[in-house]
This record gives structure tokens, C-alpha cells and sequence, in this order.
């Protein structure tokens, strides 16, 4: 699995975004809860793709925190 979703103090005050970009992953969870798709995502961000969106989903959703107990 790649790792689509990375951190470091440099970019974003270290919040999670979708590496190789300035996308937050709240900012992409934010547009999916709007109602926006992923292809509308990747239109209005065109440093994403639809492949690194549905990766850092991914990521996120099977984060061991997500996961059931």
C-alpha cells in the first residue's frame, strides 16, 4: 500500500494531507461530506488525482483507529 497520506510541520502546520500536494485530507473529507464527488474533487484541486483521492481514503479508512475493536 502506498502512503498517500503524510504529515510534517513544514506543509499545512502539520496537518494530514495527500502527499506530493498542499490538500488537506479534512479539506477532501469536507468536499466528500458536501456532497462533491471524487472526480469533482479532482477538478477543483488539479494536484489531486482520482488515484491518490481513493488512496488516501483507503489510508484513512483502514487506519487502526477506524477499525472495529
Amino acid at each position: 500500500m502506498k502512503n498517500w497520506i503524510v504529515a510534517d510541520p513544514e506543509h499545512l502546520g502539520g496537518s494530514p494531507r495527500v502527499r506530493g500536494t498542499r490538500i488537506s485530507m479534512a479539506l477532501i473529507l469536507e468536499s466528500l461530506a458536501a456532497g462533491m464527488s471524487v472526480a469533482e474533487i479532482v477538478d477543483a484541486y488539479p494536484s489531486l488525482t482520482e488515484e491518490s483521492v481513493c488512496g488516501a481514503l483507503t489510508e484513512l479508512a483502514h487506519q487502526k483507529e477506524l477499525q472495529p475493536v
